[in-house]
């Protein structure tokens, strides 16, 4: 990190003046990097993308995430600081101060999460993704986003993935097909997908393979799904559980990644070379 920031200092002084204002920049808001992409960067500074991206490049980094890793590496809290903020956190919590229990809801989710990872299924669904001939990620329309940011992840392990959420009969496309042998669905559940059941029924009679990501009270039936992620169950009041999903599909997607190894960093190798060709960020 302090080689990060000593080149700042260097560009600050004889860079380019688009060097200098986006050295200045990244030097003076250090701490928001984490929440910052080259697009946003370049709009905050009146320029292009492309120049942010060349700038991270000269500094010897691929993109933002590249440097994002690394303040992350420096900025890891100890386990005696963690320690200190989750009893800190308990007693609020007890106290009813309410930002303090959402958020020892979210981590009692994230623990449940972690408990899955070790799980039979969830290796057994790493598989399934990694082995399918195609792999469908189905979801409601209000949750079409994490599909997609899904999906994309996935593309860094392998082809042929697509995200689908019902919008413009995009559901269809999954029985065009002859039969859905060798390919799997995986359906994000939630309380606003009430076609999922029947999606699940129909997807299994042409064959495919089901991934189900559905909250613990959602009363599925075992042989509606070949594989079931359970997730906590939603907090009262909400309808799309959102953090444990994110935060699943997260660790799910890395976990494949992970699994596929150094293809897949070739492959996220070839992508951004790509990206590049194109003009485009690919840390964007």
């Amino acid at each position: 990190m302090e080689d990060f920031v000593q080149k700042l200092r260097q560009y600050s002084k004889s860079g380019t003046p688009a060097e200098r204002r986006i050295a200045k920049y990244f030097t003076e808001h250090l701490s928001d990097l984490p929440f910052e992409t080259a697009a946003s960067v370049a709009d905050r500074l009146d320029l292009s993308p492309m120049t942010v991206g060349r700038f991270l490049r000269a500094l010897g980094y691929q993109g933002l995430d590249s440097v994002k890793v690394q303040i992350r590496d420096v900025s890891s809290v100890s386990a005696t600081q963690m320690q200190a903020s989750m009893t800190e956190l308990q007693v609020d919590a007890s106290d009813g101060k309410p930002l303090a229990v959402l958020v020892s809801e979210q981590i009692q989710a994230l623990h449940h999460i972690y408990h899955l990872t070790g799980q039979p299924q969830w290796s057994e669904t790493i598989a399934a993704i990694r082995n399918a001939r195609e792999v469908f990620i189905a979801t409601h329309v209000s949750q079409a986003s994490f599909a997609t940011h899904f999906s994309q992840r996935l593309t860094q392990a392998r082809d042929g993935v697509h995200a689908l959420d019902g919008s413009g009969n995009r559901f269809a496309e999954l029985f065009a097909r002859v039969n859905g042998n060798e390919a799997l669905v995986v359906i994000i559940d939630s309380q606003r997908f009430k076609k999922a059941r029947l999606l699940a029924r129909i997807a299994r009679r042409y064959g495919y393979r089901v991934v189900l990501i559905s909250a613990q009270s959602a009363n599925w039936m075992p042989d509606q799904a070949n594989l079931i992620l359970p997730l906590p169950p939603a907090r009262s009041g909400e309808a799309d559980n959102l953090p444990p999903v994110i935060a699943l599909l997260d660790c799910l997607s890395s976990a494949v990644i992970a699994a596929v190894g150094e293809e897949a960093t070739l492959r996220a190798g070839r992508m951004a070379e790509f990206s590049a060709m194109l003009g485009e960020d690919a840390s964007r």
